[in-house]
């Protein structure tokens, strides 16, 4: 590639990540299905017609913003559960990092939040299969703990789902709360360690039992 193929393939990326800031800016209160292109490009500071140079339609849009805000969570959380000891390692890391990320990427976060049920079929679709990767990444991580190795797939996979509900809630209640209300927020995070030592220990006598 030469140089000059470098500075235009640059200034493209510059480009399309201008118009998903863009976005992300204007969906503070409100929905993807709500903004228009034309709305978008001039908060981007771009002419209308070079938005289909980098999406084809605003539901593209949408999907890289699904994209770019569960891709470093995923990340994050995924490093947050590597070399833990215990279940209890993994629970503090992680609800620690999910709280990082959710402070530091609060539109992002309630950006998926409103759009996973209120967004259009094909936002919902890409939200909901970010999600079931989460899961499948969590699910897989989870056998590896030695109380877990006999485990079926499908029981991890139980009880991954029900972590990534507890998380997800937990997401909820971080983004409807004031980011200056640090009480509220360590109440926040007490509570969802909570809910996942209840999830790992009910999950393990249900396994006792059945």
């Amino acid at each position: 590639m030469t140089a000059e193929q470098t500075t235009r393939q640059e200034r493209k990326q510059r480009t399309r990540q201008a118009l998903v800031d863009a976005a992300l800016r204007l969906l503070t209160d409100r929905n993807l299905a709500s903004l228009s292109l034309r709305e978008v490009t001039k908060e981007a500071g771009i002419v209308p017609t070079a938005f289909y140079r980098h999406f084809a339609s605003m539901d593209d849009l949408g999907i890289a913003l699904v994209d770019e805000s569960m891709r470093t969570l995923r990340r994050m959380v995924r490093e947050a559960r590597k070399n833990r000891s215990s279940s209890e390692d993994v629970i503090r890391s992680s609800v620690q990092t999910l709280y990082s990320q959710v402070r530091t990427n609060e539109d992002h976060f309630r950006f998926l939040m409103r759009e996973r049920y209120a967004g259009t079929g094909r936002v919902r679709a890409a939200i909901a299969t970010e999600l079931r990767l989460f899961a499948s990444e969590l699910a897989v991580d989870l056998g590896r703990f030695d109380e877990m190795r006999a485990w079926s797939a499908e029981d991890l996979r139980m009880m991954a789902d029900l972590i990534v509900t507890a998380m997800l809630g937990t997401v909820m209640e971080l983004v409807d709360v004031d980011t200056a209300d640090r009480e509220a927020d360590m109440e926040i995070i007490r509570q969802a360690r909570k809910r996942l030592r209840l999830i790992v220990i009910g999950v393990a006598g249900w396994r006792s039992e059945a």
